[in-house]
């Protein structure tokens, strides 16, 4: 004969409240119709910042097959490609966007080296200035550009500087470094240094372990930190204008050229480097999707 002990009071407790739980869940919550209405406005928001951000994008596109009546691509006339057929019509513009590519090319060059070897100090070392650094990385990304322009500018005069190319440079290049070593610094936040340390094990130099272990696992990071720096060089006005002297790059072309005339070339040019940017952005994620996907299979 089974002989059974009387629940306790802590039980019969414990069976009472868990009992209630499932009660408590479906009334304690919001209603299910102002969940849904939740959504919907959180849809509804975040399609209309799509829209915001994507329709000045589009309107450059299709003003680039315009031809305007006037000077000024402002009304849309009719559909041409005469825009697309002589997109070198006027030699300002076609020598500005060499300038500004030859800037942004040497300035995204200058910014990967020195902003990834900053990431890499900050990520892999300890040292007591690693505070300051990171503090200083943050400057630039923080300060207005109308100061960072204008200090550099009282800068270049009290060195007696000429303005141009090298200034222009070295402007740029002071607030990309932030953006290239915060990038960087992302990317190789979680990065197994073991690995380095397998590869010192069996005889590989320093600078092979970098080559051949380090920078192909943080070659996503620094790609990607160099696409958005070039982007920046080429979009940069206000520390360029101030720090240029009579040099003239494509967005200061287009400033200056805005006073007499808005040709549809301007738009050709511009949904070009769009084309070209969005083109490189989706090799750079496939090529990454690819790398993680021939990992994965080596792991399993």
């Amino acid at each position: 004969m089974a002989v059974t002990t009387p629940p306790s009071a802590a039980g019969r407790e414990i069976r009472e409240r868990s009992a209630e739980e499932p009660a408590i869940l479906g009334h304690g919550g919001p209603p299910v119709w102002l969940r849904r209405l939740g959504r919907i406005a959180l849809s509804v928001v975040a399609i209309g910042a799509l829209i915001y951000l994507f329709v000045p994008i589009v309107v450059v596109v299709v003003y680039s097959f315009n031809k305007p009546l006037g000077k000024y691509n402002y009304v849309w006339h009719e559909f041409s490609l005469d825009a697309w057929t002589d997109p070198f019509r006027y030699p300002e513009l076609r020598d500005a966007l060499l300038f500004s590519l030859k800037v942004a090319a040497v300035v995204t060059i200058l910014s990967v080296i020195l902003g990834t070897l900053i990431a890499l100090a900050m990520v892999k070392y300890r040292f007591r200035a690693k505070g300051a650094v990171g503090t200083v990385l943050v400057l630039p990304l923080t300060m207005p550009e109308v100061v960072m322009g204008f200090s550099l500018l009282t800068w270049f005069v009290a060195l007696n500087w000429s303005r141009g190319f090298i200034t222009i440079v070295i402007a740029q290049v002071m607030f990309s470094i932030s953006y290239v070593a915060t990038t960087v610094r992302a990317r190789i936040r979680g990065f197994n240094w073991s690995l380095e340390e397998a590869a010192l094990d069996l005889g590989a130099a320093p600078f092979r372990v970098f080559a051949k272990v380090t920078f192909p696992l943080i070659l996503p990071g620094v790609l990607a930190a160099a696409l958005l720096t070039f982007a920046l060089s080429l979009d940069d006005f206000i520390i360029t204008y101030l720090n240029s002297g009579i040099e003239q790059t494509f967005p200061i072309e287009i400033w200056t050229l805005k006073k007499s005339r808005i040709p549809p070339q301007i738009n050709v040019f511009a949904t070009t480097i769009l084309i070209i940017s969005v083109s490189l952005a989706a090799l750079g994620v496939y090529i990454g999707f690819h790398r993680s996907k021939k990992l994965g299979q080596v792991n399993q």
